[in-house]
């Protein structure tokens, strides 16, 4: 059993757009998919006239025995569905948002990142640990 949750729909993997926004809002409500990025210019197969491209997978297993297994991928990534979230504008200034956020996050964020009823209060209250800041992050801006 993996450490990471799997899909909330399966049926949808691969379905959500390519371009999401990337990091940040220290918060998730739902795991979409994960994602193996190749890279053509790495030795992965040239499947869209060498653009980059990604694999979606409804497990992090799926995804990670992929990422090992193909040449010219990347690590997995995680696409997560943000109802509430962390605006980060300026390091260390927060702000609570609502709506409906798509984001690529590291797959470890995951580990502590569910969003509870009291996470983001507990944040800006001071009581919660923020995560690094969006800038502080090897895949921004990717």
């Amino acid at each position: 059993m993996s450490r990471y949750p799997d899909a909330i729909d399966p049926s949808r993997v691969g379905e959500y757009p390519a371009q999401t926004k990337s990091g940040g809002g220290h918060f998730y409500d739902e795991v979409l998919e994960y994602r193996v990025w190749c890279r053509p210019a790495w030795g992965s197969p040239d499947l869209h006239a060498g653009d980059v491209y990604y694999h979606a997978f409804a497990t992090y297993a799926q995804a990670l025995d992929f990422a090992k297994t193909t040449p010219g991928a990347e690590d997995p990534l995680v696409l997560v569905r943000q109802l509430e979230w962390i605006n980060e504008p300026e390091p260390l200034q927060y702000s609570h948002e609502k709506g409906e956020r798509l984001t690529e996050w590291r797959v470890e964020w995951l580990l502590d990142g569910k969003r509870t009823e009291s996470s983001i209060a507990a944040l800006l209250a001071g009581d919660g640990a923020p995560r690094s800041s969006i800038e502080d992050d090897p895949y921004y801006p990717l």
